[in-house]
C-alpha cells in the first residue's frame, strides 16, 4: 500500500518545527542573525524582516552587509523606538509613528507590518524583529510569529555575551566612587602637546631666481640632483636675445663707420668737424646697447654658484613657462643642512618653551622618529594654502636630517598640565569665543 500523502497543513506545521530546530542548532550570532532574518520567508511570504538588537539593525532580509547610513536602516531604527517595551507580537498602525516615519513607510516598507519583540528570560526587552509584506496578518499568522520570536530570543540570549561582574555596592556608592576616580583621572598631569604638518627644508639655501623676463627653455638638471659651482642649471629661450645681440653689434658697426667718415672729412669740411662730437655719442650710445644685449644673452644660462643639491618641485612645471625678473625658480642647499618647517594651525598654538622638545614622524616612514628642537617661532599667522591661519615654527635636528623635501607630521611637546585641560582644551576655547568670556 502507498503512504498516505502528508496534507498541507502538516507540511506547514513540519517546516515551522524544523525552523525552530534550525534556530536553536545555530552555533553565533552572525549565523542566527542571518536565519532570523530569511528562514521564514518561505513560510509566511514577507517581502523583508529586520532584525533590531539593542536599537540597531543588525540583520536585513538578502543583505550580507549593513550600511549604518542607509535610509531603510534609519527608517526602521527610528520606527522600532516607537515600540512599547512590553507585550507582545503586534500589527503596526502607522497612526502611531511621527510624521516623518510614516512618510518613509510609504516609499521603504510594505504596508503590512508586524513587530515581534524579543525579551530575555527575565522579560527585559534588548531587540525585536520588523516582517513586513503587502497582504495583512491574520491572527493565526501573529500567533505562530509570536512563538516563532519566543524560539529566536531564546536562541540570541543563548549565544548572548555573559553580562560582566557587578559589585553588590549600592548605586549611590558606585557613582561616587566612579566620579571620585574620574575627577583624579582629570587631575593627572600629563605634558601637553599638538600635531601638526611639517615638511624638511634647506637651511641657508641659495634661492636661485629669474634673471631676466623670458621663457624657461628646459633644466639642465633634476630635482636633488647634486651640483657644483659653476654649473648650468638651466636655459632661457634666447632667439630674440641673439638677434637683439647682432642688431645691436651691427648698428655699433654703423655708428663707428659714420664717426671715421666724418673724422676724415673734417679737415676739408667744416660740417662734417661740427658732427663728430654728436657721431662719437652716438657710438658711444650704441657700444651700451650691445654690451647690454651681450649682457641679457649671458643671463640666458643660469649657472650654479655654489655645491650643493638643486631643490624644486618639478622641471615638466617650468618648461615653456615665461617668467618674470625675480621669481624664484629653485633652491642651491647642502644636504647636511637642514631644517623643520612646522605649520601649526591658529587654535593648536600652546606655549612653547625654546628649544622645546619636537619629533617629526616622516609619511614615508611613521614608525621612525626624528627627535628636533623648536629653534624659531613666527610672530604673525599667515595664510596656507588651504586657506587657513598658520604659526610658521622651525625646528633644528639632533642628529643627521633626513632627506629635503620630505614632509610627515610633527609633535610638539609644551607644558605639563592636568588631564582635564588635554582633552578639554579646544571645546574650552570654542565655548570662550561662543559666550564671549
Amino acid at each position: 500500500m502507498n503512504a498516505p500523502q502528508p496534507r498541507p497543513l502538516e507540511q506547514f506545521f513540519a517546516q515551522f518545527l524544523e525552523l525552530q530546530q534550525r534556530m536553536r542548532a545555530a552555533t553565533d550570532l552572525d549565523s542566527l542573525g542571518y536565519a532570523i532574518v530569511n528562514e521564514a520567508q518561505a513560510l509566511f511570504g514577507y517581502r523583508h524582516a529586520a532584525l533590531v538588537i539593542a536599537g540597531k539593525v543588525r540583520n536585513l532580509t538578502g543583505i550580507s552587509v549593513i550600511d549604518a547610513n542607509a535610509p531603510f536602516v534609519a527608517f526602521v531604527e527610528r520606527a522600532a523606538r516607537h515600540q512599547p517595551a512590553e507585550g507582545g507580537p503586534r500589527r503596526i498602525d502607522p497612526v502611531e509613528l511621527d510624521g516623518q516615519t510614516q512618510a518613509d513607510w510609504q516609499t521603504l516598507s510594505a504596508g503590512a507590518v508586524v513587530w515581534l519583540p524579543f525579551n530575555d528570560p527575565q522579560g527585559e526587552p534588548f531587540g525585536g524583529l520588523w516582517i513586513a509584506r503587502e497582504q495583512a496578518w491574520s491572527d493565526a499568522e501573529l500567533t505562530l510569529l509570536g512563538q516563532l520570536a519566543d524560539c529566536q530570543a531564546h536562541a540570541w540570549w543563548a549565544l548572548q555575551p555573559k553580562r560582566p561582574w557587578r559589585l553588590r555596592w549600592p548605586r549611590r556608592r558606585l557613582l561616587m566612587i566612579g566620579a571620585a576616580v574620574l575627577a583624579m583621572l582629570f587631575l593627572l598631569p600629563v605634558r601637553q602637546s599638538v600635531l601638526a604638518p611639517a615638511e624638511v627644508v634647506p637651511l641657508d639655501g641659495q634661492v636661485v631666481a629669474a634673471p631676466l623676463d623670458g621663457v624657461i627653455a628646459r633644466f639642465v638638471v633634476q630635482p636633488n640632483q647634486p651640483v657644483r659651482s659653476g654649473d648650468v642649471l638651466l636655459r632661457f629661450e634666447d632667439t630674440s636675445l641673439r638677434a637683439q645681440a647682432d642688431v645691436a653689434e651691427r648698428s655699433l658697426q654703423v655708428a663707428e663707420a659714420e664717426l671715421r667718415a666724418s673724422s676724415q672729412r673734417a679737415f676739408s669740411d667744416t660740417d662734417a668737424s661740427a658732427r663728430i662730437d654728436l657721431l662719437a655719442a652716438r657710438v658711444e650710445q650704441k657700444r651700451a646697447e650691445r654690451d647690454h644685449a651681450r649682457e641679457l644673452l649671458s643671463r640666458s644660462e643660469v649657472r650654479a654658484e655654489r655645491d650643493g643639491i638643486a631643490v624644486f618641485a618639478d622641471a615638466q612645471r617650468w618648461t615653456g613657462r615665461p617668467v618674470q625678473t625675480g621669481e624664484r625658480l629653485m633652491e642651491i642647499a647642502d644636504p647636511n643642512h637642514a631644517q623643520l618647517r612646522i605649520d601649526l594651525a591658529v587654535g593648536d598654538v600652546l606655549a612653547f618653551e625654546p628649544d622645546a622638545e619636537v619629533a617629526l614622524f616622516l609619511d614615508s616612514d611613521p614608525l621612525t622618529r626624528h627627535a628636533a628642537s623648536l629653534s624659531r617661532q613666527a610672530y604673525e599667522a599667515q595664510p596656507r594654502p588651504g586657506g587657513e591661519l598658520a604659526y610658521r615654527f622651525d625646528a633644528s635636528f639632533a642628529q643627521a636630517p633626513p632627506r629635503i623635501g620630505l614632509r610627515g607630521t610633527a609633535k610638539l611637546y609644551g607644558p605639563r598640565g592636568p588631564l582635564a585641560l588635554y582633552l578639554l582644551r579646544r571645546p574650552l576655547a570654542a565655548l570662550r569665543q561662543t559666550v564671549g568670556l
